[in-house]
């Protein structure tokens, strides 16, 4: 759906690459096939064996590298970041990649998805012991704690950090002379590494390699560091305790469909979401439409397997996105309206089936069951492609607390009568476990449920910042 709308949104997306003269233009390419993944800010952080030189700003990756901007960003390697709007966790000093320059250690540049569960006690005790945090990214605790490890080998002092984090992340870390790229022990976010010539090329999702033109090789695996630089790469361990625990929205919502997740394409896996739903919720109807962009896959497979028609009964405006025009309450309260349109030449007077990827606090699902009703629409019945939402993210999505999540407070039957929909089914956790299909053993099949079950694969803390809550 609209993640802007939804108070849906995912951390950031990263992207890396070594070993090519055109390291800055290749990493703003690839941020731009991420920008799903984050639109408040980007960077780009780039090394030419000697120095890191690093750009970075708010708004889009074309309007921070606009106007030949990238010109400036010379060298064979880059790391690059897109960032997604937190409610209090923006600004310029957030924006990553993080560049920590230093005339006798060397410099060091950090970019991070996911969100470190144990961040707020780490870095409470490095300032007890003296350090001084420039930004409000949880991402700073890791440069913190590589350079106070007392190692100096810098794989060392990177292995022993690791080990000292909690939580979710895919972490690219840049030297002079060296790119190193981390999976948490979980594996919960998505991370990539392909070839480009003879360049390596590290991403959040693998539809990067496409649009760069460099081949996928395989998937980082959870626990494991990669050390590249011109000598080749090579495969070590920072941690053998390996739970697999991949984020079920990076499937069901987040990720583009022409991306791959552990050998699954992430079109087909919707797709398979929608037909175990129809399966879940049998309904009588006249036509199928789904909500742009991450539902239409799903909306697909629910009317293949029934059989109903699939039609555009809902059109996404492209070119309403980041502006600065106020509008007025009337039109903020009908917001949707600006993102949305429902086409009455295909629903008036029928009984619609709206497939959406998921409800969080039920705000949209209602304006969008309004706009098919003054569209025409006979009958509205809504079906959703994962289970209810009832519990909030530690991991780095803007999930809400548990107070704003409606499936938390209200029965199926409740958030019915509160969308105004005729008839509401959610995806069964057992649905959403076999229609992803992930190839690993065990109940959970590899991959994270907790905003579903509301069990976590890490240990929580208790004043475990949400990626919302950063201030």
């Amino acid at each position: 759906m609209l993640a802007e709308l939804k108070g849906l949104n995912e951390e950031c997306g990263v992207f890396g690459i070594w070993g090519h003269p055109d390291a800055a233009q290749i990493t703003y390419y690839g941020l731009h096939s991420l920008q799903h993944r984050g639109q408040e800010g980007a960077g780009i952080v780039t090394t030419d064996g000697e120095k890191l030189t690093g750009m970075k700003g708010l708004g889009l990756t074309s309007e921070v590298f606009g106007n030949g901007k990238l010109n400036d960003l010379s060298g064979k390697a880059a790391i690059g970041h897109v960032r997604y709007a937190t409610a209090g966790g923006g600004g310029y000093e957030n924006v990553q990649p993080l560049l920590f320059k230093s005339s006798h250690s060397g410099s060091l540049a950090l970019a991070h998805n996911g969100n470190l569960v144990n961040a707020t006690q780490v870095k409470h005790q490095l300032e007890s012991q003296g350090s001084i945090f420039q930004t409000t990214s949880d991402t700073e605790v890791l440069a913190h704690l590589i350079r106070r490890s007392g190692h100096i080998d810098m794989k060392e002092a990177v292995k022993n950090a690791l080990t000292m984090v909690k939580g979710a992340y895919a972490f690219l870390i840049m030297t002079e002379t060296e790119l190193m790229v981390a999976l948490d022990p979980n594996g919960l976010r998505p991370l990539s590494i392909g070839v480009m010539g003879d360049a390596y090329v590290v991403a959040s999702e693998t539809c990067a390699f496409d649009v760069v033109g460099a081949k996928y090789e395989r998937d980082v695996q959870p626990g494991e560091l990669l050390i590249i630089n011109d000598e080749g790469i090579r495969s070590e361990r920072f941690s053998m305790n390996i739970n697999r625990a991949m984020c079920s929205m990076e499937y069901i919502y987040f990720s583009r469909p022409d991306s791959d997740i552990d050998g699954i394409n992430v079109h087909t896996a919707r797709k398979n979401l929608g037909k175990r739903l129809a399966v879940e919720s049998e309904i009588e109807a006249d036509v199928v439409t789904g909500v742009p962009d991450s539902s239409i896959s799903a909306a697909i497979g629910f009317a293949e397997l029934t059989g109903i028609p699939y039609e555009l009964g809902l059109i996404k405006n492209r070119y309403v996105g980041r502006t600065f025009i106020q509008p007025s309450q009337a039109l903020r309260e009908q917001g949707v309206k600006m993102k949305l349109s429902a086409v009455r030449g295909v629903v008036e007077g029928k009984r619609v089936v709206m497939v959406d990827d998921s409800i969080v606090r039920g705000t949209t699902s209602r304006r969008i069951v309004t706009l098919l009703r003054e569209a025409g629409a006979k009958e509205v019945h809504v079906r959703i492609s994962s289970p209810p939402i009832a519990n909030p993210c530690f991991y780095g999505i803007d999930t809400s607390t548990h107070e704003e999540l409606i499936a938390s407070n209200h029965s199926v039957e409740e958030i019915r009568e509160m969308i105004g929909a005729d008839s509401l089914a959610f995806l069964s956790v057992e649905g959403l476990i076999e229609g992803i299909g992930r190839p690993y053993e065990g109940e959970t099949k590899g991959q994270c449920l907790a905003c579903f079950t509301g069990r976590y694969p890490t240990e929580i803390y208790q004043d475990t910042v949400l990626p919302h809550e950063k201030a």
